[in-house]
């Protein structure tokens, strides 16, 4: 089996758990070059992992020996990134969320079609093994047809972790807890329930941070087949609490929290599996969980490009979440229902 070689973009926080997953499989991804325009970064890349590192994003572009770039980079610098990928014929692991507004979230996933290269998002919480269990469920019919499915997201960070330059901004990050926190557990949400065609929402500032995009957002959702839902998610609730999503079907309810999956049956039957671990990422820091789930995302990929297909979390996929928060801030700032 040939190694797949892989240049990164981007040394900031969101490396880690990448780096973890690549030395994991070492034996199928071999990492070619390291970019970060800082200086300081790259270094200290290079002394921690051993990998070489580039003094330009364009060297890892113009290197015809690598297959794949992983951008894990500010989410207003990913349309060019991709761009730039996608012209030198490189497929793409992305970081969520796709880009700062739908629009150019919609230009980015067509950019990588027009040019036939592969576009993965990292949206790990599909590869859990709680989700794989209750997508089965579903999967199945063992839930019959959609009630009610609803998510929550109760995170707390800090107003340090705001004072970062362009963080809760819509400039660089594009909004608040819901494209950069909660669109991990929405996403979850999409992909078991389906995508809402209608929905009411709220969101704000809570006196909890100065920032300048949301940290609070509520709203009912509407999905196609008349089933109804609530979706909640704050940066503001400490010290941080596990995500929540329910999806109640007319055979049953199943519950997705602290790690576990309880499913219960109107029949009396049930179900359980569970993650191994109740660390998400919840409290102030946001990187306390495990690397499992990235690796799993970059194993896809990287099966997706052997195997000619597309990744489970495709650009045209990772799209659904970005129309359903994009429609949560407009009903927000409308004050009306908005359509999905």
């Amino acid at each position: 089996m040939a190694v797949t070689r892989v240049g990164l973009i981007g040394l900031g926080m969101a490396v880690e758990p990448h780096a973890r997953s690549l030395l994991d499989l070492k034996d199928e991804v071999e990492v070619a070059a390291a970019y970060s325009p800082t200086p300081q970064r790259r270094d200290a890349f290079h002394l921690r992992t051993g990998w070489p590192v580039a003094d330009s994003a364009e060297f890892i572009f113009g290197d015809p020996s690598i297959d794949m770039v992983m951008i894990l980079t500010p989410p207003n610098t990913h349309l060019e990134l991709v761009e730039r990928a996608a012209g030198a014929g490189k497929h793409i692991l992305l970081e969520k969320p796709l880009e700062i507004t739908l629009e150019r979230a919609k230009r980015l996933v067509e950019t990588a079609e027009r040019a036939k290269v592969k576009l993965g998002v990292v949206l790990q919480h599909r590869f859990r093994p709680v989700s794989l269990a209750l997508r089965g469920i579903i999967e199945e019919g063992r839930l019959g047809a959609l009630v009610s499915g609803s998510a929550r997201l109760s995170n707390w960070r800090p107003q340090s972790y705001y004072d970062e330059p362009g963080r809760g901004t819509y400039a660089r990050d594009g909004g608040g807890v819901l494209l950069t926190q909660g669109i991990h557990t929405l996403d979850l949400l999409v992909s078991l329930a389906g995508l809402p065609v209608e929905v009411s929402g709220y969101a704000t500032t809570s006196p909890v941070h100065a920032m300048e995009a949301e940290d609070l957002a509520f709203a009912a959702v509407r999905f196609e087949n008349g089933a109804l839902g609530a979706i909640g998610a704050t940066t503001s609730a400490y010290p941080g609490f596990p995500d929540f999503l329910e999806i109640i079907g007319t055979n049953g309810t199943a519950r997705i929290e602290s790690g576990r999956l309880a499913v219960q049956f109107n029949d009396g039957e049930s179900a359980e599996a569970t993650d191994g671990s109740e660390s998400i990422g919840a409290g102030s820091d946001p990187m306390a969980f495990p690397h499992q789930h990235h690796r799993a995302v970059l194993q896809d990929f990287v099966s997706a490009i052997r195997e000619g297909r597309e990744p489970k979390v495709s650009g045209r996929e990772a799209l659904k979440v970005h129309r359903l928060i994009d429609a949560i801030l407009r009903a927000a700032r409308s004050g009306r229902r908005e359509s999905v």
